[in-house]
């Protein structure tokens, strides 16, 4: 059974924007999968749409097995909005229980889960301080907590490191692992493209509205990058001795072969990974290149 999955999906506002066009999307459980793109590309929109906040025009979208809109399902999807707000005058601990009263949670299941949860994201020693004194990092902290108070199957998370600190970064990737490893779904939107390489099981790559492409980050890279060098003057068919190129381990195996039957002598070769960032711009050139 998938967590999140669209066909055909489409929304269109009044003034004739069109936000989504046609989304097919596939997100499975257990798996974090990071969702990308530029302001515009309908990233928010589609989240809006799953979690009922906005209605589409047409096509279908189910959350774990349910049409959206179950209620039902609804109660097993956690959820942290961009620039989510909480009461500065609750504590942390008094905010997390609050949103896990609102789930239904009983006194002791609330209690129980606020405590294990704001232990989980590094905030037992700030627990019972008000919102106001928070950082924008501790802030997050809490909003995590909150969205997996509920021991979700499925968590929606937008830009969850918005104003976390490097070390704060990686403390948040740990927590998302430590719920993949329970068997969580994580719908992941950020523009940090470096935290989604690192964390992802899988990407969606979205622009104006579509998704363009998706997979694990090695399927969407395609044939990967090396770099060969050597000692010498370079040989027939290499334009120097020092030089990247793309191919699969056959093509890769036939440059070095090339050089060492002309007698060089090897420096440095080695398979350079392919980032998620030159992947994504690759698309968007692609894709501003298809424009008249």
């Amino acid at each position: 059974m998938t967590a999140i999955s669209t066909q055909g999906l489409e929304k269109r506002y009044r003034g004739g924007i069109h936000a989504l066009r046609g989304v097919d999307l596939q997100v499975d459980r257990g798996e974090i999968f990071g969702l990308i793109g530029p302001n515009g590309a309908g990233k928010s929109t589609l989240v809006k749409v799953l979690l009922t906040i906005v209605r589409r025009t047409s096509g279908t979208a189910s959350l774990l097995g349910q049409p959206v809109g179950h209620r039902p399902t609804l109660a097993k999807v956690g959820f942290l909005p961009e620039h989510h707000r909480m009461p500065r005058y609750l504590t942390g601990r008094q905010a997390v229980l609050y949103y896990a009263r609102l789930l239904g949670m009983t006194k002791r299941e609330r209690e129980h889960r606020a405590d294990e949860m704001i232990d989980i994201v590094g905030m037992g020693h700030a627990a019972h301080r008000k919102l106001g004194t928070y950082s924008k990092g501790m802030q997050q902290r809490i909003g995590l907590a909150q969205a997996f108070v509920n021991e979700p199957e499925l968590v929606v998370l937008d830009e969850p490191t918005d104003g976390v600190d490097p070390v704060g970064r990686v403390e948040i990737r740990e927590v998302l692992l430590r719920m993949r490893e329970r068997g969580t779904a994580i719908f992941l939107n950020s523009h940090l493209l470096s935290e989604l390489e690192t964390v992802c099981d899988r990407v969606a790559i979205m622009l104006e509205g579509t998704v363009r492409r998706q997979g694990t980050p090695a399927e969407l890279s395609g044939n990967p990058k090396w770099r060969l060098s050597y000692q010498g003057d370079a040989v027939a068919g290499h334009d120097s001795n020092d030089f990247h190129f793309e191919g699969d381990e056959h093509q890769a195996q036939r440059e070095l072969d090339l050089a060492r039957q002309q007698g060089r002598v090897i420096t440095h070769f080695a398979q350079e990974p392919i980032s998620l960032e030159e992947l994504f711009l690759a698309e968007v050139r692609d894709q501003q290149g298809d424009q008249p």
